[in-house]
């Protein structure tokens, strides 16, 4: 009888320890074939998937056996907890496997942005010397800022500081006592840091709360000049506000790894190719050789352990 379902890429050292003790279908593009993957979670016990499965309505509706969901990641837009708390399903969260990926990108991000020269490949091989226009700026004594201020903010931050920046956050959620202030310029109000950072990164979930969260009103009370980078979900950021505040010369440059359509429609592409100094990646920030296999681990160590649990 079949135990566990993986709907998305993992790290087989991991996959092949849940095959020692359970029956596991593994298919990473079960995620494109939503009624075949209705039908084998229908006998599944438990579910592993990664930003892209939706773990809602018809899905859920079918896997009448299923105790267990796990994230090979932190996001849960993707899944139903409602419904899933209510049908007694543990969700499973890779916490904290990712983080140090995630900072590593961000903190490339920036600096590529903030320096801007390395683009000039093209041109350099075209015998031009464009030193003139490639003349950036240093991340040193500037303000990262950072919208959310949990786990994987905190180890950008740390990158951040040891580069010379200066560190700058709101985050409602986390009382003025934590002492994960100190040493950071703490803001009241998302308008406060928004006028004060030269790169703004965000970092938080994308809920009720924080769906658009950074509109046009948000983009225009940023600082001129400085520079955006998305990690968490796109849902967060409007895309179309983004562009033409790049456009129009307000904010110098973004790096988006989350979108609100994921893969980019031809609408969304269409939008984001009229932006300059623009990079977009597949949702890959915390993806890594190294993170995969901390991530696969995790869950699979959790999804093991439930199971059990489960089952004495």
């Amino acid at each position: 009888m079949l135990d566990i379902v993986v709907s998305e890429f993992m790290d087989e050292a991991a996959l092949d320890g849940l095959r020692s003790e359970f029956e596991v279908h593994y298919d990473p593009t079960l995620a494109d074939r939503p009624r075949e993957l209705e039908l084998l979670v229908s006998a599944a016990r438990a579910l592993i998937v990664r930003n892209r499965t939706r773990v809602q309505g018809p899905l859920l509706a079918a896997a009448r056996r299923l105790e267990v969901v796990g994230r090979l990641g932190v996001g849960l837009d993707n899944i139903d907890l409602d419904a899933c708390r209510a049908r007694g399903i543990e969700v499973l969260p890779a916490t904290g496997a990712n983080a140090v990926a995630v900072a590593e990108y961000v903190i490339a991000a920036a600096l590529v942005l903030l320096r801007g020269v390395f683009a000039a490949t093209d041109a350099m091989l075209e015998g031009q010397w464009p030193r003139e226009r490639l003349v950036g700026r240093e991340a040193a004594r500037r303000r990262m800022g950072f919208v959310g201020f949990g786990s994987t903010a905190r180890q950008v931050a740390s990158r951040a500081a040891a580069l010379g920046m200066r560190i700058a956050a709101y985050d409602p959620h986390l009382p003025a006592t934590d002492p994960v202030w100190q040493g950071v310029e703490r803001h009241e109000t998302l308008e406060g840091l928004l006028a004060a950072a030269d790169v703004l990164s965000l970092h938080v979930p994308l809920t009720a709360e924080t769906r658009g969260l950074i509109d046009a009103t948000a983009l225009s009370a940023m600082r001129p000049g400085a520079v955006l980078i998305n990690t968490s979900r796109g849902g967060i950021l409007d895309e179309a506000a983004l562009v033409e505040a790049l456009r129009a010369g307000r904010l110098a440059g973004a790096a988006l790894d989350v979108f609100a359509t994921e893969p980019l429609d031809r609408d969304t592409a269409l939008l984001f190719d009229a932006a300059p100094n623009l990079i977009l990646t597949p949702h890959i920030a915390g993806v890594t050789v190294e993170s995969n296999e901390r991530v696969s681990a995790m869950t699979a160590a959790n999804v093991r352990k439930a199971l059990k649990r489960k089952r004495a």
